[in-house]
């Protein structure tokens, strides 16, 4: 049977991921203060408080359970997706199922996930750090969100049928995008979300066109299509944790507001090996991000027969950038302006 490069899975797993970005951060971000109810609109929020409430964001995160039918328009695309969110003890159950395209469904029981191609017979079975989520670098207890963007509250409003609360968050540079903010004036659920650029035009928007808040967890929803079924070939890549600086790699000048977040060393090919001998060709993956958004550097060997071309390309929020550094090739994905990915591509060099 044929096997499955990575770099078209990536891209794959690269188009649910964007289409569904909103909704992770809907699945995440469950919880705003009280306070934001009656917040004067307008008023810029203090870096104390934008912290303050963020963290209330992550924390209350995985106390939710909601289904609902999450639609993303973007770049003149318009798809949507089924999801299901649960929470039962300590435990995080989640159905993702993407309802235009080649059917898949994606299937998470905490950090195991399992991405299903059921016309291909296939099972791709991934650990996923839950700190590459809305907001990420809360986790470290170092929160740098309103160096990069002015937060302020809007009036309320109503979206999915439920009232809610709005808050924008405004770029203070030229290196990331605006936002503005739909959360469900009772739970805090992300209900509709807008991404516009430094004209103020909307470049993607993404919102429930139905959602159920505090549905009756079912984590059988999630754990029986878990076990993989007969007759399904079943992928593991092998992800090994690594440092750009430790592959000989330096990024020379920060990117503003960016922070290093993971970085893995994995298979260029996605095989049924998943034993160290696959880490022989492989690809590094870096990722970076302001809090909000995320930039993913992908460096790999560059060879002459595949017909690799420099290009930069855009889809409504999410541009990516593709060149050769020597031996290498470059790819520089992000739901930021080009500007950011070409900052990336030229501070990137290889150690001597």
């Amino acid at each position: 049977m044929r096997r499955l490069k990575s770099q078209r899975v990536d891209a794959v797993m690269l188009q649910i991921r964007s289409r569904m970005r909103l909704a992770a951060r809907a699945i995440w971000a469950v919880a705003f203060l009280p306070c934001l109810v009656f917040a004067e609109p307008g008023v810029s929020i203090e870096p104390r408080e934008v912290r303050q409430w963020l963290m209330r964001i992550h924390d209350a995160a995985s106390q939710r359970n909601f289904q609902g039918t999450f639609v993303v328009s973007s770049g003149g695309v318009v798809s949507s997706a089924r999801i299901f969110h649960f929470f039962e003890g300590s435990d995080q159950f989640e159905w993702i199922e993407p309802l235009d395209g080649q059917a898949r469904y994606v299937l998470r029981h905490n950090n195991e996930v399992h991405t299903v191609w059921p016309s291909m017979r296939v099972v791709l079975i991934e650990q996923r750090d839950a700190s590459i989520s809305f907001p990420s670098l809360l986790l470290g207890r170092d929160d740098h969100i309103s160096e990069s963007y002015d937060v302020q509250t809007l009036r309320s409003d109503r979206a999915a049928g439920h009232d809610a609360n709005v808050l924008l968050l405004k770029p203070r540079d030229e290196y990331r995008y605006g936002y503005r903010l739909w959360a469900d004036a009772q739970t805090g659920l992300l209900l509709r979300a807008e991404v516009f650029d430094e004209r103020g035009e909307v470049l993607e928007v993404s919102a429930f066109s139905d959602v159920l808040i505090g549905v009756r967890s079912q984590p059988e929803l999630v754990l029986q299509p878990m076990q993989t079924p007969a007759g399904y070939r079943v992928i593991k890549p092998q992800m090994q944790p690594t440092r750009l600086d430790a592959e000989g790699w330096e990024l020379r000048n920060q990117v503003t507001g960016f922070r290093p977040l993971s970085c893995f060393r994995r298979p260029l090919e996605l095989g049924l090996k998943s034993d160290a001998s696959s880490l022989a060709t492989s690809a590094l993956h870096a990722v970076f991000s302001d809090g909000i958004t995320y930039v993913s550097v992908f460096i790999e060997p560059y060879s002459e027969g595949r017909g690799l071309h420099p290009t930069l390309s855009s889809s409504g929020a999410t541009h990516t950038m593709t060149s050769r550094r020597g031996d290498y090739w470059l790819t520089v994905v992000g739901d930021v302006p080009a500007v950011t990915l070409k900052a990336f591509s030229q501070s990137l060099d290889r150690r001597k």
